[in-house]
């Protein structure tokens, strides 16, 4: 759907139209209805890129399953579940600001963007086994997972994903299972939230608008926005920017000249997946199952067989496949984005980077170039009775990972999500990965309080906060904040329909 409508000298812009600027605009606009806000997007048509359904695994992130979320074990055998506990509390905010949307009005029928799937993680071999044992020790013992079963024999496992046994050898499997999971179709979010947010006196959404310069001022931005359509080049002025422009937001960072841009760099990452519409391979499979790390593959790259719900209908995905590219955008990116994006700057962090990641490179050259017959081999030791014929490989989207002078000799896929703010704190932007879009709430959260934090200092402004985020105050990773937790979880659950 194309929008063209326009507020002039809006108090917030908000660049791109993905899950993080429509929970931005929510927020704020809920929290300051008088705030005048414009959304400006490069696509025709809403959340088009990273957000879209089929550009991303649709993983409600809550730590559960992904077993690149914790380390290798401790020296006395124990696996830190800490960072997966921190990201099952950011997810927690997700559902609970959603959940408050539906219940306002803000979104409807949750059907059509959150459904319950059961996350599953699954390994092979004994070393792969004996450290999920200790994975599942660690957070079951904490109260948000107190409810992840656990198992080892083959009936069990067969019982919750059968496609993972059929036809597998003798080897020893393991996997660990919640039924709280959730698939989430971040598109449709978006293009919800910001339905209403257009919908709001004061606030305006243009499409096939690109912007293409920002300039500071001594009381915000001047935004220069070009109409695809036209050809028309206007300005406009606003107190405060979010780039929340997924692959678009390095080059527009670097134009806004801001010194926290300084050195920053990025590379980009295409995505594939195999996708199965055969009903009875579907149907046979109810759940997100994560596997274990493949050993030429970076961390993040970790092979999943997903359930999806997507344009009410569901579907098997899996993946995912890198591809190399230079683009920085799926649908409106260059080739020449990357090089576009080689500044004097950033030029000895980037060379330094790619002369320490050459088997990165070398791997993704590899994955682009694959045959079907490769891939079928990748998801056969994931799923053994897989054929060829009942798989085809489709497109997802860019993945631009931020690359700072601080990386020095790190890789270059990491996780996590890049939040750039400047010193007075009138322009945001982000940048990074998984579990960025799941824990979209939590970030957007943390910018409006370094950036608006005058909207919570009053008693009305964090009562109407309180009434979105419930737990924004209160930390429920405590043990003594359990029963909190699993109260307001549960009115999160009921108002999503899970």
């Amino acid at each position: 759907m194309k929008y063209s409508s326009h507020i002039d000298n809006p108090d917030v812009v908000l660049i791109g139209t993905g899950i993080m600027s429509s929970n931005l605009g929510g927020l704020l606009k809920r929290l300051s209805p008088e705030m005048k806000i414009q959304v400006y997007e490069v696509t025709d048509d809403v959340a088009e890129e990273s957000s879209n359904g089929w550009n991303n695994a649709g993983t409600g992130h809550a730590g559960i399953c992904e077993l690149s979320y914790t380390p290798e074990r401790e020296p006395d055998g124990s696996v830190d579940v800490s960072n997966v506990v921190n990201i099952f509390e950011q997810f927690e905010k997700s559902r609970q600001f959603w959940g408050y949307a539906v219940e306002e009005g803000m979104m409807d029928k949750p059907t059509e963007f959150i459904n319950p799937v059961p996350h599953i993680s699954f390994v092979h071999g004994q070393e792969m086994v004996d450290f999920l044992e200790a994975r599942h020790a660690g957070m079951a013992a904490h109260h948000f997972f107190s409810e992840m079963d656990y198992a080892t024999d083959r009936e069990t496992i067969g019982s919750w994903a059968p496609l993972l046994v059929k036809g597998r050898g003798e080897v020893p499997i393991a996997a660990t299972k919640m039924d709280s999971g959730t698939d989430v179709n971040f598109g449709n979010i978006s293009r919800k939230l910001l339905g209403w947010l257009e919908a709001q006196d004061g606030c305006g959404m243009a499409t096939g608008h690109r912007v293409t310069d920002l300039t500071k001022t001594d009381s915000g931005w001047d935004i220069k926005v070009k109409d695809l359509a036209t050809g028309q080049t206007r300005t406009n002025t606003a107190k405060f920017v979010f780039v929340g422009a997924g692959g678009g937001s390095l080059s527009l960072l670097q134009k806004s000249g801001i010194p926290e841009a300084k050195g920053l760099g990025g590379f980009p990452i295409g995505g594939q997946w195999l996708i199965c519409d055969d009903p009875e391979i579907v149907n046979a499979h109810e759940a997100k199952v994560y596997g274990q790390p493949l050993e030429a593959a970076p961390t993040m790259a970790v092979p999943h067989l997903d359930t999806r719900i997507l344009d009410g209908k569901k579907t098997l995905l899996f993946g995912p496949f890198a591809a190399w590219t230079t683009k920085f955008l799926h649908k409106k990116g260059s080739i020449m984005d990357l090089p576009g994006s080689v500044k004097p700057d950033n030029i000895a962090t980037l060379i330094k980077i790619g002369v320490h990641n050459l088997d990165l490179v070398k791997y993704l050259v590899q994955q682009g170039t694959q045959s079907m017959n490769d891939r079928m081999e990748v998801m056969q030791v994931f799923y053994p009775a897989a054929e060829a014929k009942d798989w085809k490989l489709i497109d997802a989207g860019i993945r631009v990972q931020a690359i700072k002078k601080t990386d020095g000799e790190a890789g270059i896929v990491h996780y996590g999500t890049e939040v750039i703010t400047n010193e007075d704190k009138t322009i945001s932007a982000l940048l990074g990965a998984s579990p960025g879009a799941s824990v979209s709430v939590h970030i957007v959260l943390e910018v409006l309080k370094k950036c608006f934090p005058e909207l919570l200092e009053t008693a009305e402004g964090a009562a109407r906060m309180k009434a979105m985020i419930p737990t924004y105050d209160v930390d429920i990773r405590l043990p003594e904040n359990a029963d909190y937790f699993r109260e307001v979880s549960a009115k999160a659950t009921e108002r999503l329909g899970l």
